[in-house]
């Protein structure tokens, strides 16, 4: 089979041809064939749980099709394993990333392709071929660094290091920009650029449409299993893209907020003079924040990732004890000042609900089915308790409740009792936020609401954020996109080291001027600060904290 470059037919890079894959009663490849052609950026797009994830599995050795077949440079190839789509010229780098944290970024590249038993002058070799490989690439980390030490581009880069060690010569991306920084996002783009220009052959998968109408070449949709159109670039728009992807207009822009009853504002949560220092000399990773949240509102705060946001959630939901501030969280007060903070157990019971950035380490445990993920948290309360005295845990209570969220949230599939690590990551996240918004909190702590999902899944989590600050919920919202922040907050507050730098109603607000407020390295705050006569430093809680956990 081949593929038409500048008007030549050449042998595509790779074509998988009528490749179907079935997981008990679901289907998750059916049928699918598309072709890539060499030197090339192709996009794979799709909403999640379409069948994405399986067909790369399936490319790089991971799983077998039960029917079809791939070719590489027209010739039909057997792919058992890893290692055979290795031999093959096949990198990947996933999404979370393959790396041992405690080696060096040297030793990584090494580990498991040594080229010689006497280490010494392997690592000798290995690091003269990188130094070359980073010198042709602009891939440049620090190849004695240990890899704990990375910033999360320089993890990726180095991810991207080891696939062409190993001579990859098609390069798969498993949602490369999921948890970069915009800078990184630019600085890996530029670099893929640079590889399709030096040859190499990308499969990036996202679900950024507008990535795909920057960086690539052509793209393909799958939905439901199936390969639903390819196209070049060219012939196509994120409009396209997105109907493809759904089956339908989606919205993802701002939505008019309904009309209210004039009452008076009720602060739900207030913070004063929050600092927070980090386990290295000292570093201020939060200094002298202050903000309150409103009944009814939805407050985002945006920055480039690493600049505090994370810390600030983190405190505010009792994960971790700042060094300085007064917090209000309803009718409780705490003062850190005093040895009180909030702890997530008592927060829970006060209605405040968090839903983390990071859902793998910090929102879920792995192997828990997902009706234990869809109680956990919440599963003291009376309604998931039975027997004498409520000392056992009501299971059916459970799953019945699970199957209820399930439907209620669109989590697919509707199965109450599989690994929770069998979900696709949309799936995952629209898990936990149907947990988190079915106890109807005061206040909603929402961390990165809909990184790595798909576009669908956004207009759902949307909408569904809104129809809680419509009820009345506060909602503080962090997110890296500036998209979503515009089309979904009432007011902003910008964040740069760890300090407020601006706050403005959603009116005042554009991509042009949150960037410069972004930028700013001193806090600018147009707000006035949280009112200090609901923070109250005499006030107490009741009872001294037990051990704090999550």
């Amino acid at each position: 089979m081949t593929a038409a470059v500048q008007g030549t037919a050449v042998p595509a890079a790779f074509r998988l041809c009528d490749i179907s894959k079935r997981f008990g009663a679901v289907q998750a490849n059916r049928g699918v064939t598309f072709a890539v052609a060499p030197g090339t950026v192709h996009g794979l797009v799709g909403e999640n749980g379409a069948g994405k994830s399986t067909l790369m599995a399936i490319l790089y050795g991971y799983y077998q099709a039960d029917s079809g077949h791939i070719e590489m440079q027209g010739q039909r190839v057997a792919i058992a394993n890893s290692q055979q789509a290795i031999a093959l010229g096949i990198g990947m780098v996933h999404q979370h990333f393959m790396l041992v944290d405690t080696l060096t970024c040297l030793d990584n590249v090494m580990l498991g392709a040594e080229p010689g038993f006497f280490l010494p002058a392997s690592s000798r070799k290995v690091r003269a071929k990188l130094e070359a490989l980073m010198q042709e690439t602009g891939l440049q980390v620090r190849l004695d660094a240990r890899v704990s030490e990375l910033p999360v581009g320089d993890m990726q880069r180095l991810e991207i290091l080891k696939a062409l060690y190993r001579g990859a010569k098609v390069l798969i991306l498993d949602e490369p920009t999921a948890v970069l920084t915009p800078q990184e996002t630019l600085q890996l783009f530029e670099t893929l650029r640079r590889l399709r220009a030096l040859g190499t052959t990308i499969l990036l998968i996202t679900h950024k449409l507008k990535e795909v109408m920057a960086l690539c070449d052509a793209v393909t949709v799958m939905r439901a299993g199936q390969v639903v159109q390819t196209r070049a670039i060219a012939d196509t728009s994120t409009e396209d893209l997105a109907l493809a992807m759904v089956g339908r207009k989606v919205n993802l822009g701002r939505v008019a907020t309904p009309a209210q009853a004039t009452t008076a504002a009720s602060t739900r949560l207030a913070v004063q003079g929050l600092s927070l220092r980090g386990e290295k000399k000292g570093l201020a990773l939060l200094s002298d924040i202050s903000l309150s949240l409103q009944a009814g509102e939805i407050v985002g705060v945006a920055g480039v990732s690493g600049n505090g946001q994370s810390e600030l959630l983190e405190v505010l939901s009792g994960m971790r004890v700042p060094a300085t501030g007064r917090l209000q969280l309803g009718e409780q007060q705490f003062d850190a000042a005093a040895g009180h903070w909030l702890l997530p157990k008592l927060a829970r019971e006060l209605k405040l609900a968090h839903v983390p950035e990071d859902r793998h380490s910090c929102g879920m445990v792995m192997n828990f089915p997902a009706w234990e993920t869809a109680v956990l948290g919440y599963q003291e309360q009376a309604q998931y308790r039975s027997g004498p005295a409520g000392l056992a845990m009501n299971q059916p209570r459970m799953r019945e409740q699970t199957a209820a969220m399930q439907e209620r949230f669109d989590v697919r599939p509707r199965d109450v009792n599989l690994g929770s690590s069998k979900f696709s990551g949309g799936n995952q996240q629209k898990l936990i936020l149907a947990r988190e918004i079915d106890q109807a909190p005061a206040v909603l702590l929402v961390g990165q609401p809909t990184r790595g999902v798909d576009i669908g899944a956004i207009e759902f989590i949307h909408q569904q954020l809104r129809l809680l600050r419509d009820a009345g919920c506060a909602v503080l919202l962090v997110s890296s996109e500036l998209d979503e922040i515009l089309a979904l907050a009432d007011r902003v507050i910008v964040m740069n080291g760890g300090r407020i730098t601006g706050e403005l109603g959603i009116e005042a607000c554009d991509e042009q001027t949150l960037g410069l407020l972004m930028a700013q390295t001193v806090a600018q705050t147009t707000a006035a600060p949280a009112d200090p006569a609901v923070l109250d430093p005499s006030a107490q809680p009741s009872a001294q904290h037990a051990e704090r956990s999550a």
